[in-house]
């Protein structure tokens, strides 16, 4: 096991108190976010939880993915479709590594020599 991923989870929640104490503000309008999101009318919560897994790859936060893994559980989806999501992060991830190749060796092209 790489992880204990509900331990992650009970970690984060308890931090998310903690950081609430002390800065209410922010974390309301998180939270507001978050409930914003619960009032979509196209998406289906088990879909909005599949690609916001697939974003937490892409953006390497294990507490992102702890929650919507849960999440995503709790939404119904199957393994099979948390791996389909997770494969369209794969195939982002390696084309933003190409795009930002490509980005790379045009800064070094134009660069004073």
């Amino acid at each position: 096991m790489i992880n204990d991923w509900n331990a992650t989870l009970s970690n984060l929640r308890k931090g998310g108190s903690a950081f609430a104490k002390h800065n209410p503000a922010v974390v309301t309008a998180y939270r507001g976010l978050n409930e914003a999101l619960g009032q979509a009318k196209h998406l289906d919560n088990k879909t909005r939880e599949l690609i916001a897994l697939a974003v937490a790859v892409t953006t390497r936060c294990d507490g992102c993915i702890s929650s919507h893994a849960a999440a995503a559980q709790k939404a119904g989806a199957t393994v099979e479709e948390v791996s389909e999501a997770l494969g369209t992060a794969v195939a982002l991830n390696a084309g933003a590594a190409y795009v930002y190749s490509v980005r790379a060796i045009e800064a070094f092209e134009q660069m004073d020599q």
